[in-house]
């Protein structure tokens, strides 16, 4: 759900998008498992809704998959 009403927002795809990206801009390129582990030591976020927010940011050009396998940031 992206803006849910009658959660806490902290589980909103919305808010785990902003921590992905937060994360993405501290290092633009990483491997798809170290991008999870890291934002895991923070975060408690699952890895279905972390590839909800990583799909979402997909969606609105700030990230892309490169022909490295490694998730980077889109400037």
């Amino acid at each position: 759900m992206l803006l849910p009403d009658n959660m806490k927002p902290e589980l909103s795809i919305y808010y785990n998008g902003g921590v992905v990206l937060s994360s993405l801009k501290s290092k633009p390129k990483q491997d798809l498992i170290e991008l999870y582990k890291s934002i895991k030591e923070n975060h408690e976020i699952t890895f279905s809704v972390f590839l909800l927010s990583l799909d979402w940011l997909y969606l609105i050009d700030l990230a892309k998959y490169n022909e490295r396998g490694e998730i980077e940031l889109c400037l």
